[in-house]
């Protein structure tokens, strides 16, 4: 729900506009979960305040490129893609945790990344002229959402370190406060008397360097519930791989998948084509595979 609002609000507002009034409101229910939790705001004062500041920016990194893919992709294509991420905790599940990756694992990764490559050029290998070239076909801001991917793998992986001593609520915590230097850093920028945006036919990058306006009263709700929702989906979702095995909890989150397709027919029209059906496929085979021999990869 909160990628279906902050792609519905894409093309009218910025990105730090609206990840600054998503982590203002957020501040209201992580409070609550951290009295909750236990603690309250003194739970903050962590010993592994680096892990956690370094987890929470690598996340800023992960959700800016994602959400500005949503900008310029049809939305279920941009939920696809993003579900690279379980492919790169395999890979790098061996530099952050000397794990060992087997032989059937890796295959899989690169079965899923093969499923990449049919979301990103099949469609326009079956609409292309003869002898087109298919990279001037590439939408650039597929790479956005792989960049996303990556970096979401690295900060899953970090969790591992701080799931011993860190509740969920912290961790979110921490993610919503670097949020929101990161979004108000991008407001300075991109608010200083000049549209940067103007003469831009990017959307993700209009999206990224408009400049703040005022919304009404409508889409100010809209967006200030992306506040709510993202609090509690961090929350719930960080809370559910602290529980249970990844491979538990994996195969619900493929779930989005389903929803973004619906979601993107229903509001905008958006029909995946087969090759990007085939390549979701690939994805969420890989993907299940690999969280399958690592239960606890996440």
């Amino acid at each position: 729900m909160q990628d279906v609002v902050i792609k519905l609000m894409s093309g009218g507002y910025p990105l730090s506009e609206v990840l600054t009034v998503r982590c203002l409101v957020a501040c209201v229910p992580l409070f609550f979960l951290l009295q909750f939790g236990g603690g309250g705001l003194r739970a903050l004062k962590s010993g592994k305040l680096g892990l956690l500041l370094v987890r929470s920016a690598m996340l800023l990194v992960s959700y800016t490129t994602y959400y500005l893919a949503m900008a310029s992709l049809p939305l279920a294509v941009v939920v696809a893609l993003f579900f690279a991420a379980p492919l790169f905790i395999v890979l790098l599940s061996g530099p952050f945790l000397g794990e060992v990756v087997r032989p059937s694992q890796f295959a899989a990764v690169l079965v899923g990344f093969l499923g990449v490559l049919v979301i990103c050029f099949g469609p326009y290998f079956a609409d292309a002229a003869p002898g087109a070239e298919a990279a001037a076909l590439f939408e650039p801001a597929a790479l956005l959402v792989l960049g996303s991917a990556l970096f979401y793998g690295a900060a899953a992986l970090m969790a591992r370190k701080l799931a011993d001593t860190e509740s969920g609520a912290v961790m979110a915590s921490f993610q919503n406060i670097v949020f929101l230097t990161g979004a108000s850093l991008i407001a300075l920028v991109t608010n200083l008397g000049t549209d940067f945006s103007t003469g831009i036919d990017d959307e993700s990058l209009q999206f990224l360097l408009r400049p703040w306006s005022l919304p009404g009263t409508h889409d100010l709700l809209l967006i200030a519930s992306t506040g709510l929702v993202g609090a509690c989906g961090s929350f719930l979702l960080t809370q559910a791989y602290r529980l249970a095995e990844a491979n538990v909890v994996a195969p619900f989150e493929y779930v989005s998948i389903l929803l973004a397709a619906l979601l993107g027919w229903w509001i905008w029209g958006e029909v995946p084509s087969l090759a990007t059906y085939a390549g979701i496929i690939l994805i969420i085979g890989a993907g299940l595979y690999v969280l399958r021999g690592k239960p606890d990869a996440i």
